[in-house]
């Protein structure tokens, strides 16, 4: 008798599933997704029920006939993609294509890539979960149908080539509102009055702030309120007058759901969220760990759930007696409870073994690897340990009619804080207070007043963006990393000192969705749906309802905004300001192939047209073009070919470099693509170089991929290379190609590895 044949998404995971099972079972992978909607049209039937239109993904026959051939001759298949909702999506459509007359077809949800966690797996096989797929497809189908419809409205109206999607639209609205409450940000003075003072007998100092005034909070609005103050305490006491002194038990966080990795990877390792993602599924699909072979690390890495296994506690309970004394283990061991029942068939992002310490496996892993598990490992070990004890002692000060105020902690026992501090425990031992008593009397060393300015809101960083879009109900936490990289990569905004900042066109296309659908640019709106899909998935919901309900308000918007929406390739933005020019007409803001810039609403009459800027109260500014050229630096490069200077000129596609011995010598390179937003973040391949692969662009205006240290260096590609190691013959990197046939696709640039995948579309049906 045959063994049966186990199936899962990544061929990464089929060897760490044959090390355990490989006697007993056959197994296999089908390389992510098979089947999809048509990538060239909008693939949904909305007269018939929202019908999806599947098709095999270009490029997976030969995966589908390797399905096929392996499942010739069996009577059971297990179907074990990741154990989430796409997961669920690929165990449809692969017991479709191998659908056989009394075949049996069992769904396994691996959590966990360990002996036990297979194995009890397997001991439970469940049926396939239509509702789960239901909410896939429903949440598939809306995107379509936003994607599809709006993009075309925009290339119209704006330019060809941008999108606009579900959840990347909200993102990118959230930035705008951001940077607009910023530059309408209005700072207010304010000041603040430190006392130092010292023990009498000891000596010992510290400080004091001002805050009250009879009995009443101080604001301290200007130099003159500040300078009356001074004056008031000249010849003022400093008594102590209220001490207060109390002993805080601090819990620790639960493990980590994704969008808190993700927020910690950002802000400690300064990772991105979609680097962490990666990295993270390298650890949940194994590594090699010398004897041991292929080891899964840690539980599956997409869950907003902060429960954990019996298992995992008593184990850990274990590790933290055994290796940091019982004073470090709780009296009994934390349960973690999700407020949501939807939340709850995943456990928490924990280590597989907590005896898998970072120390004991650090010479398998790479640093990248190393640093995200250690940080997984310490939080996991942190929620299962002792409170922290924190000793915290305030005083009131006065001084005359005024009150100063002081405060200071010591740690009485780390507890989890041995193991891991959060950023709200870093400073707990910022300041200690000396030994103090009331109606003592303090020395006064110097008093020190100090000007402020209330600040405007942050820029949202990665992290902040992550926890706004949780906190809001955008998104989920599997979907978080891939909206952060398509509003970059779309050019609505940009990450500059690890700030998002909306671009030009990013504010110009956030406003004219908000304008003509405001349903859909609805941060409220957008939670509700995640809600609805979570009730699809737990049968509470029919996606026909969701679907129907949407689209009958979605289409009296489009039908509106085809016929109403306000064309900035045509009539323009309004400025409000008058051309220099012929003194008569308005400027608009137009988009053009180049980007935005600003034109006389009277042309042909009036030629005149010049880029802009923004001021930091958002005003517009006109930047004369014949300036560019001027602004540019001069070059201290020499020509590689000739050794005579270069010199800087300003072309089509941006600023080059051009040899000051032109015509004899033709040699040019380019300067557009040099920053640091081109950068790539893969490794230069040729042997003995240092190098990292950036943008450029060619004479002729075509991008490709060449070494930074060019001309030292001249290696160079046509396709994009992206930072993703080849699962089957470990290359450093993939590239991105795209062909008629076979669409957007990963390849191996290895010859003799052929790995291929496609690339998921976003939500626009764009890359």
């Amino acid at each position: 008798m045959s063994k049966p044949l186990l199936i899962v998404e990544s061929p990464t995971k089929v060897r760490t599933l044959k090390k355990y099972i490989g006697k007993d079972f056959d197994v296999t992978a089908t390389a992510g997704h098979i089947k999809d909607l048509p990538p060239k049209k909008i693939g949904i039937d909305i007269e018939n029920n929202f019908t999806p239109e599947y098709q095999v993904i270009n490029g997976k026959q030969k995966t589908i006939k390797a399905l096929k051939d392996a499942a010739k001759d069996k009577d059971t298949i297990y179907l074990a993609p990741d154990p989430d909702r796409e997961g669920e999506a690929i165990a449809f459509h692969t017991a479709e294509v191998l659908k056989k007359k009394n075949r049996k077809f069992y769904r396994i949800l691996l959590h966990e890539l360990t002996k036990n966690g297979i194995e009890e797996s397997i001991k439970k096989p469940l049926e396939l979960d239509k509702s789960k797929f239901d909410a896939q497809q429903t949440r598939r189908i809306l995107d379509r149908l936003v994607g599809y419809q709006i993009s075309p409205l925009l290339w119209k109206k704006i330019q060809r080539g941008l999108s606009a999607g579900r959840v990347q639209s909200v993102s990118v609205r959230m930035i705008c509102e951001r940077e607009r409450e910023i530059q309408a940000f209005e700072p207010e003075e304010y000041w603040h009055i430190t006392a130092l003072l010292a023990k009498q007998d000891t000596k010992d100092q510290f400080e004091a702030k001002i805050s009250k005034k009879n009995s009443q909070k101080l604001k301290i609005t200007d130099q003159k309120t500040a300078e009356q103050i001074l004056k008031d305490i000249e010849n003022k006491d400093f008594i102590i007058d209220k001490i207060r002194k109390k002993t805080i038990n601090k819990t620790p966080q639960p493990p980590f759901i994704t969008s808190k990795m993700q927020q910690d990877a950002i802000t400690k390792l300064r990772f991105s969220a979609q680097k962490t993602m990666t990295l993270a599924q390298q650890l949940y699909e194994g590594i090699e760990l010398g004897n041991e072979g292929h080891v899964g690390l840690i539980t599956y890495m997409r869950t907003d759930s902060i429960r954990v296994s019996k298992d995992a506690s008593d184990e850990a309970f274990k590790w933290i007696k055994e290796n940091l004394g019982n004073d470090f283990a709780p009296k009994s061991q934390r349960v973690f409870k999700n407020k949501n029942k939807a939340q709850d068939a995943h456990e928490a992002i924990r280590p597989t073994s907590v005896f898998n310490t970072p120390d004991k496996i650090r010479n398998y892993l790479n640093k990248d690897q190393f640093a995200l598990y250690e940080l997984i490992w310490k939080r996991f070990v942190a929620s299962q340990m002792s409170n922290a004890i924190i000793n915290q002692v305030s005083c009131e000060i006065s001084a005359g009619n005024y009150t100063f105020s002081a405060s200071g902690s010591t740690t009485a026992f780390m507890g989890y804080m041995a193991v891991y501090q959060s950023d709200s425990n870093k400073n707990e031992d910022s300041k200690e207070l000396p030994p103090l008593s009331e109606k003592e009397k303090l020395l006064r060393e110097k008093i020190t007043p100090s000007q402020h300015f209330t600040q405007p809101p942050a820029r949202y960083t990665e992290a902040s963006l992550v926890k706004a879009l949780e906190e809001n109900g955008i998104g989920r936490p599997s979907t978080y990393a891939t909206i952060l990289s398509t509003i970059k990569n779309k050019g609505y905004v940009v990450l500059e000192s690890r700030k998002f900042y909306p671009t030009e066109l990013g504010i110009i296309v956030t406003d004219l969705l908000v304008d003509n659908f405001p349903e859909i640019l609805n941060v409220d709106f957008t939670a509700k749906f995640e809600d609805d899909l979570d009730k699809i998935e737990h049968s509470e919901l029919d996606l026909l309802d969701v679907l129907n309900s949407f689209y009958k308000r979605f289409e009296n918007n489009l039908n509106e905004a085809e016929k109403n929406m306000l064309s900035i390739k045509g009539v323009g933005l309004s400025t409000g300001m008058k051309c220099p020019e012929c003194k008569t007409g308005e400027l608009k803001i137009k988009v053009g192939k180049n980007g935005p810039f600003i034109a006389c609403d009277k042309y042909p009459d009036c030629t005149f047209s010049s880029n802009y800027e923004r001021d930091e109260k958002g005003n517009i500014r006109l930047v004369k073009n014949e300036t560019l050229e001027a602004e540019i630096p001069e070059s201290d490069k020499t020509c590689p070919k000739c050794g005579k200077d270069m010199v800087i000129k300003q072309g089509r596609f941006g600023p080059f470099l051009a040899c000051s011995g032109y015509p004899d010598c033709k040699f040019t390179q380019s300067l557009a693509n040099a920053g640091e937003k081109n950068k790539t973040g893969v490794k230069c391949p040729e042997a003995g170089c240092n190098g990292e692969l950036v943008e450029k662009r060619s004479r002729r205006g075509k991008i490709f991929y060449g070494c930074n240290k060019f001309p030292e260096c001249s290696f160079a590609l046509w396709d994009k290379p992206v930072n993703k190691k080849c699962p089957l013959c470990s290359n450093p990197f993939l590239v991105e190609k795209e062909t008629k046939k076979e669409g957007k696709q990963l390849k191996c640039i290895n010859k003799d590895c052929g790995f291929k995948e496609k690339i998921e579309e976003d939500e626009d049906g764009s890359n």
